[in-house]
């Protein structure tokens, strides 16, 4: 006899009387229990669906006999069992399964549920392209505002070094005040409370980056046929015109 797992459940449950070998036991104690569950299995009651399942199975699994009239009519006409339909046996051998429906839904329910799956799945599917599209466009977004805001910073770049050339080429034509307030780099100031400085600031603010920078640019051209992106100062406007490429930093890209 093989040796038992004397620390399962089963042996927990059995009897320990004392004098009872262990093994003999365990082995009655299974033997009970089969016997248990086949007394169990003998008087449970089937279901109504359990017994039509049955009968539908062994009446499917049966054959079609004689006296099944429509199998009778297909005899006199020649047909024989095992042998496909139709005059030269292109037809089919096995009967169409039956498609049996055991749920309470009404017809045309299956085909109501495939559509909904197929409509959900469907906007499943235009939500994420959807989704897509938001992301894609945030990423455009994104790269536009940041090659603005580097084109900025290059602007106002260009523009302070336009300025300080202003106000180093003015002074050396002996001009004390620049053209325009802002022509210059202006040192700072703690205080600004005049009327007039106010007025300056509120032109300043009136103007942007790009309309200051084309403005220095073209009178620097002008006055000191100086070209800021070239870095030289040429002798009058056919030198500069003939010799510098243009008037902005894309035509000298």
């Amino acid at each position: 006899d093989e040796e038992e797992d004397y620390m399962s459940d089963l042996f927990i449950k059995q009897d320990v009387r004392p004098g009872l070998p262990m093994v003999r036991r365990v082995k009655e104690a299974i033997q009970k229990e089969e016997k248990q569950k086949e007394a169990n299995e003998k008087n449970r009651q089937k279901s109504i669906k359990e017994e039509e399942k049955e009968r539908r199975d062994l009446v499917l699994k049966s054959a079609l006999g004689n006296e099944n009239k429509g199998f009778a009519l297909l005899q006199k006409m020649g047909y024989k069992s095992g042998q496909a339909l139709g005059k030269s046996g292109e037809g089919i051998v096995e009967p169409i399964p039956l498609n049996i429906k055991t749920g309470l839904s009404g017809l045309g329910h299956e085909e109501l549920k495939k559509r909904k799956a197929e409509e959900k799945l469907e906007n499943y599917r235009q939500k994420l392209h959807m989704k897509k599209q938001a992301n894609e466009q945030a990423a455009d977004q994104f790269r536009i505002r940041f090659k603005t805001k580097q084109e900025e910073r290059k602007m106002e770049g260009d523009l302070r070094k336009s300025q300080r050339a202003c106000q180093q080429l003015d002074m050396q034509k002996d001009i004390d005040v620049p053209k325009e307030p802002w022509f210059w780099i202006e040192p700072e100031e703690e205080d600004k409370n005049d009327e007039e400085d106010k007025k300056d600031e509120c032109i300043r603010s009136e103007l942007s980056v790009s309309e200051k920078l084309h403005i220095l640019t073209a009178y620097l051209r002008e006055e000191h046929f100086y070209c800021i992106w070239c870095g030289t100062t040429y002798e009058d406007p056919e030198d500069l015109s003939s010799n510098c490429p243009g008037d902005s930093a894309a035509d000298h890209d």
